[in-house]
């Protein structure tokens, strides 16, 4: 007990004296060659310099895979932000609310792969004539008061105000809000079969964008 003592003192010396004096090994430059350590890959030992040059390369092979995961996340979000682009010029050649609803479905099948797509106003339309329209069908005041609680869009598992208003064989949604940044007057809700493709702790920004553009749309027929 009394020699590990020791020993650990006699090391905190070594390691205090060699902070105090950074430019010891450079005086000393001979040491580096004779000092040997464990090899971190269990094969014996080798010398500091190689266990540096070990560390730099880990280091480095480190630093090469950050910037491929950054690359690879650039390349997705430039994907995904043509899609939107897509999207956007598609919304600005629609005219009617019932185009509007068919270029919805279509663009979200199209250009985002998502299955099912389905859009609710609970505002009235300035058209009367539009009131029939089964993007007007009454859905209750517990979702309505569910989406309007919504600072960003849902994704995962739908809530129990919306049973009824979505296919029984969807997995996975996301509930994105509609407002004309008064009042949330509706909803544009996407659904697959897959459980995974809307997940609870995914990224919403390109949904909120999404948002935006359908919400500028319908408001111009609200």
């Amino acid at each position: 007990m009394q020699q590990n003592q020791e020993d650990q003192l006699y090391a905190e010396q070594v390691g205090a004296y060699l902070r105090k004096h950074p430019h010891f090994f450079e005086q000393q430059a001979h040491l580096l060659t004779e000092i040997f350590l464990p090899s971190p890959h269990g094969n014996g030992t080798i010398s500091l310099t190689e266990r540096q040059q070990l560390a730099q390369r880990d280091k480095i092979r480190a630093m090469e895979n950050n910037m491929a995961q950054l690359i690879a996340f650039a390349e997705q979000n430039d994907k995904i932000s043509g899609h939107v682009h897509q999207f956007s010029v598609q919304l600005l050649a629609s005219t009617s609310l019932d185009g509007l609803s068919n270029l919805l479905a279509q663009s979200m099948q199209d250009i985002f792969a998502v299955s099912h797509s389905q859009l609710l106003i609970w505002q009235a339309p300035s058209d009367p004539s539009l009131a029939q329209d089964k993007l007007f069908s009454a859905v209750s005041s517990p979702f309505q008061d569910w989406v309007s609680a919504l600072s960003l869009p849902h994704c995962g598992e739908k809530p129990a105000s919306a049973d009824g208003l979505v296919p029984a064989p969807l997995q996975s949604f996301a509930f994105i809000p509609l407002s004309d940044k008064k009042q949330v007057y509706g909803v544009l809700i996407l659904g697959t079969e897959d459980p995974a493709r809307f997940k609870a702790d995914m990224g919403s920004m390109y949904l909120q964008r999404i948002g935006d553009l359908v919400s500028a749309a319908v408001a111009a027929h609200l």
